[in-house]
Parts: structure tokens; C-alpha cells; sequence
């Protein structure tokens, strides 16, 4: 059986835990593969919004098992935390939820490292969500890391206390003033270890393998989005994995062969957290309507998303990057009154029309050329059937089918499960 994979096609935030939740009642296991905590996915369902960050997004069904891949990176501490939320939900983990043995551990001194490491940038920081994120991902490829399966030997400790040692050394070679209190973080981090030595640990490559000869439905749950991919997305202003679809075969061990379905998920507009380039940006109040209207608001930092017009340019690049085999578009209710709207078909890059992402996006070899639309007024919020959408968001719906040349099988018309259309 074939391995579905689910991915947002943007700089993240797309909406991917609501639609892995939809989703979910078709699969009998859903695998994230890669990134950790600086994911947020946001599922609302009964009048509840629910931000996971490591834990998969069908933990809510209770037919499905969730893995957490080896190209996960796992913090004990939040971790922990997510799974004390659920706890109100009698959600059997021990049973529903698998850890890679070959994911890897973020230390508490992991995290200090990103701060001073990002604190020493100044004005040229890259937006870290400050998870130790960067740093877990730098032992990893260093081969110095911690991995969840190292909790199962004896000399786990011996082997933790070297590198936190390690990085307390190089945390004084930022020469930055960052003031912490080691003793309470371990304090906090050794708890939580108790905890995740409690779920059940497998060998997760070949748990899918027989997972798959036995006629298991899987789908791989992408986080961050294609636009945040190590090698493919805006660097440096990017994550510190892949996000690709080619993450998933690492990040799960499954063969490039045996993935089926690629799901892309988009918002109707584009948006961007933290740093880095965004040729469709608006400073102006339709970006601040977007904003206000489509709750912009990192799920994870907290901090407010740049909000702009549809990038076509980004988006057919990822959706080539990825092999795209179907669409779904978020938050199409957010655009509803506007009168116009626009969307960015190509770049005039240092006096060149071109139609394909470039090396780079900067504002000074980048301007956008806009095609303009009709908008629509009506209230998609309401909405069930995809015989109610309004014509104007039917002609911008098909007019991106076109540009895109992959059908787009899912429109959002708002946070809910319910308040999705399928087409």
C-alpha cells in the first residue's frame, strides 16, 4: 500500500493539522517525519482548538495510530506538556502513539544555544522560533546527537551530560549575555524524560514496511512548509530540515517507490512568519485586513504573520518541487470582501520577466506582476457544498487549476473540520 503524503506548500501555517484531521477517518496510521516543537498545527472541532506540535494531527480518532517519525527532532519537555492536554481526552498513548528509536532528542542546552546563536546575529537574526530546532538538527548531521532510543541503554546519562557539557563550552563562544538557570532546566528535562520513556518506542522503518505489506493506509504529515526547506526554500531564511516530499522518504525510511498521493495544501493568500523574503507582502490595509480577518498569529510563537496577495510564481515551484498530485486551498473565507483581488503570475527579476522562482527573491531584484480578479462578498463560513461557492471564487479557483495544472480537491471555509468543501 502506497504512503500519502501531506504537505504545505508555502511558508508554513497553511493548515495542515486541520486537513490531516479531516483527513484522518480514511488512514489507519499518520507518520510526521520531520521538523518538531516550532510546528503548530491548529485542529478545532466541539467548540475546542487544539495546537499540537510534535505529536501527530490524528490522535483525536481512535482507530488511528500516530508515529513520530526519526526526522522528527522531540523536546521531553514539550512533549510532555502536549501530552498533559490530552490527557483530559482519555486518549490511550501507550497504544495510539509510536516514537522512532531513531528520532532525535533537543537538550534544554539546545535551546540556549539557538538563543545565543540568534541573539549574536542582531539585526541579521533569521527568525528562530528558538526550539532548538537549528542546533539538534547540527549534532545530528554533526553525529553527536541524542536519539530516543539511547533512553533504552544504560549510559544514557553519561552520554547527555557530555553534550550538554559540550554546549554550555560553546554557548561562551557567542560571547552574548544569556542568563539561565541549568540545574531547573534539567530538573524539568529529566522529568519529562520519565514520561516519554513510558510511550512505546519502535523501530519505525520497519513498523511501516510491515505496516504497508499488511494493507495499512498511511499518511505522512508534512510540518513547516516547502518554502522553509532546507535546500529548497529561501535560505538561509528557512528550517533546518526538509520539507519536501523527499523529507518524508528520510524522515520515515519509506522508498521513493512506494509514496502515492502528494497533498498540497495553500492559503488563498500568502503569509510569513519571521524573517526573510516575501515578494507579495502588502504594508497597505488589505493586508492588514487579512490579517485581522484570518486571525494571523503564529500557533507556536505567537508572533504576528506578514500577510500578501497569492504568490503563482512560489506556488507552481513548490508544487513542481514536490510532485503535487492534488490541491487543497485554506482559508478562501478570509478574501470575502474583498472587490479585488490579485495574484502574482511572474517576476520582473533585475529588468527580466520571468515565470519560475529564482536563486533569490529580494526586494531589490524582485517586483511582482499581478494579474487582477473579481472578489467575492458572501459569507463562506456557512457554506457545505461546493454548489453554494460563489462564481467569483469558482473563476479564481479555476483560474489557479489552470496556472497550477493540479486540481484543487479541498476548499476551506473556515477553522472547523466541518467547514471544509470537498469538490
Amino acid at each position: 500500500m502506497a504512503v500519502d503524503l501531506l504537505l504545505g506548500l508555502q511558508w508554513g501555517d497553511e493548515g495542515k493539522g486541520k486537513i490531516v484531521d479531516v483527513l484522518t477517518k480514511n488512514y489507519d496510521i499518520i507518520a510526521r517525519f520531520q521538523g518538531g516543537p516550532n510546528a503548530g498545527h491548529t485542529l478545532e472541532f466541539d467548540g475546542i482548538k487544539h495546537v499540537l506540535h510534535t505529536i501527530p494531527s490524528g490522535i483525536f480518532h481512535k482507530k488511528a495510530i500516530n508515529v513520530v517519525g526519526n526526522g522528527v527532532v522531540i523536546d521531553p519537555v514539550i512533549f510532555k506538556k502536549e501530552l498533559d492536554a490530552l490527557d483530559v481526552f482519555k486518549i490511550d498513548v501507550k497504544s495510539k502513539l509510536f516514537i522512532s528509536r531513531k528520532a532525535h532528542l533537543i537538550l534544554p542546552t539546545h535551546r540556549l544555544l539557538d538563543a545565543a546563536s540568534e541573539t549574536s546575529k542582531g539585526k541579521a537574526k533569521i527568525g528562530s522560533t528558538l526550539k532548538g530546532i537549528g542546533p539538534t538538527y547540527m549534532d545530528k548531521t554533526g553525529r553527536n546527537g541524542m536519539r530516543v532510543g539511547d533512553l533504552e541503554l544504560s549510559d544514557w546519562k553519561e552520554k547527555y551530560r557530555a553534550l550538554a557539557d559540550k554546549h554550555e563550552a560553546m554557548i561562551g563562544f557567542y560571547n552574548v549575555d544569556i542568563q539561565y538557570n541549568l540545574e531547573e532546566l534539567e530538573a524539568e528535562f529529566f522529568n519529562a524524560i520519565k514520561t516519554l520513556k513510558a510511550l512505546t518506542f519502535i523501530d519505525s522503518e520497519e513498523y511501516l514496511y510491515q505496516a504497508q505489506k499488511d494493507g495499512k493506509k498511511i499518511l505522512a504529515e508534512g510540518a513547516q512548509g516547502s518554502l522553509l526547506d532546507i535546500d529548497f526554500g529561501t535560505y538561509p531564511f528557512v528550517t533546518s530540515s526538509n520539507t519536501t516530499a523527499a523529507g518524508a522518504c528520510t524522515g520515515l525510511g519509506v522508498a521513493p517507490n512506494q509514496i502515492g498521493d502528494v497533498k498540497g495544501i495553500f492559503k488563498a493568500y500568502t503569509t510569513r512568519v519571521g524573517s526573510g523574503p516575501f515578494p507579495t507582502e502588502l504594508f497597505d490595509e488589505d493586508g492588514k485586513t487579512m490579517a485581522s480577518v484570518g486571525n494571523e498569529f503564529g500557533a507556536t510563537t505567537g508572533r504576528p504573520r506578514r500577510c500578501g496577495w497569492l504568490d503563482l510564481v512560489a506556488l507552481k515551484y513548490a508544487v513542481r518541487v514536490n510532485g503535487v498530485t492534488e490541491l487543497m486551498m485554506m482559508k478562501g473565507d478570509v478574501l470575502s470582501g474583498f472587490e479585488k483581488l490579485k495574484v502574482c503570475t511572474a517576476y520582473n527579476y533585475k529588468g527580466e520577466i520571468i515565470s519560475h522562482l529564482p536563486y533569490n527573491i529580494e526586494a531589490e531584484n524582485v517586483t511582482p506582476i499581478y494579474t487582477e480578479m473579481k472578489g467575492w462578498s458572501q459569507d463562506l463560513t456557512k457554506m457545505t457544498k461546493a454548489e453554494e461557492l460563489p462564481s467569483t471564487l469558482n473563476d479564481y479557483i479555476d483560474f489557479l487549476e489552470k496556472e497550477l495544472e493540479v486540481p484543487i480537491k479541498i476548499v476551506s471555509v473556515g477553522p472547523d473540520r466541518t467547514q471544509t468543501i470537498h469538490r
